[in-house]
């Protein structure tokens, strides 16, 4: 899950309105409105809370206009969702972080796809994906991507992948290298998500702990469970907890959506419905991670790598409020033969946190590949 900063704002062409008729917001709203001398920050609330509402739909619209078309692909049996943009340049495949979906790269595909002809799948257990336990381990991943880099983009391509996606990339670079032809690394977990260390992660106490735990709990709605288990909700307190609860009650089926809290707080929960648990869980036991040792993986990517590290920090009980440390990132980019390094002021959803500083760094690694 990822940390938080507020995005930069973004521009829409939309009238003002709360298109949700969320009760919660109107009277936020409305005591700013009617401060005396307030017109200011009445404003400032006004677009606050539109842009926490809103901003999802806005990202759809023009990613749409981009050109992106949603398919679905049989790979080795099983079905994958996937989106895929206009046929501009070299082809880059996108593989999102847990709890998301291919949609999680929104606010930079538009700009991406001006370059390259973008792949953006949902990996198994995720969003329209086909929920396959079986295949929730990083190499029988890779594996079925690299069947769809030769069956549905039909070559190589540039592979970027966020957090658990990085690690999924990078097992696909190391055992594929003709098939990716340079690697994205945003961020991913490397050794800080195999046991007994990961035990002290963030990752452990806030998502594959509740996940496994709700699986053996026979309650029926994840998202409810996760949001009176999960770490993420202390650090807001119980009002905000309660509050996220209540809107779930009040709108089961639908994503928790609450319009003080900015949308980095907001897009956990967007793709969280269509999220196998199970997934999670093959971090608890360490099943994702069977076959897969990342010092030997990372030590075998021969194609240029751009490593990505956003903020990290420790806890005071000692646990790991980040993917990597500066150690864990220091010793990936030592293993790798040809890397490219960023320390980014970020927290750990990067490419949502800061798009065009991401778009920025990614354009300029991809530039030098033939079309």
């Amino acid at each position: 899950m990822a940390s938080f900063s507020l995005p930069h704002p973004r521009g829409d062409r939309r009238p003002w309105g709360n298109r949700h008729g969320d009760e919660q917001c109107a009277p936020w709203t409305r005591v700013a409105l009617l401060s005396v001398g307030g017109a200011v920050p009445a404003v400032a609330a006004g677009w606050y809370v539109w842009n926490n509402l809103t901003y999802s739909d806005r990202e759809k619209e023009a990613v749409a206009e981009a050109g992106f078309i949603q398919k679905q692909a049989t790979i080795a049996g099983s079905e994958l969702n996937y989106a895929e943009g206009p046929d501009t340049g070299a082809a880059l495949l996108l593989i999102h972080g847990q709890v998301m979906d291919w949609r999680g790269w929104n606010r930079v595909l538009p700009e991406l796809s001006r370059r390259h002809h973008v792949f953006a799948v949902d990996c198994y257990g995720h969003g329209r994906s086909a929920r396959v336990p079986e295949k929730y381990r990083a190499t029988a991943l890779a594996a079925d991507l690299r069947e769809f880099l030769t069956q549905v983009v039909g070559g190589p391509a540039i592979v970027a992948g966020h957090s658990s996606g990085g690690l999924i990339a990078a097992s696909l670079a190391a055992d594929a290298p003709a098939l990716v032809s340079r690697v994205v690394l945003e961020d991913p977990p490397f050794f800080s998500s195999v046991l007994p260390r990961a035990e002290k992660t963030f990752n452990d106490v806030d998502l594959a702990t509740p996940a496994h735990e709700y699986l053996h709990s026979g309650e029926r709605d994840f998202t409810a469970y996760y949001l009176q288990h999960g770490k993420m909700l202390d650090s807001f307190g119980e009002k905000i907890r309660k509050s996220a609860l209540s809107y779930r009650r009040k709108h089961p089926g639908k994503p928790v959506e609450l319009c003080y809290l900015p949308p980095a707080f907001n897009e956990l929960f967007r793709a969280m419905d269509c999220y196998d648990p199970r997934f999670g869980d093959a971090f608890y036991d360490n099943s994702f991670h069977r076959d897969f040792d990342h010092a030997a993986v990372l030590s075998r990517i021969t194609v240029p790598a751009l490593l990505i590290h956003t903020n990290w920090s420790y806890d005071a009980d000692g646990i790991l409020l980040a993917a990597m440390s500066g150690e864990d990132a220091e010793r990936a980019r030592s293993l790798l033969r040809d890397v490219e390094f960023h320390k980014v002021g970020s927290g750990h959803n990067f490419h949502f946190e800061d798009p065009r500083r991401f778009t920025r760094l990614v354009l300029a690694f991809t530039k030098r590949v033939p079309e």
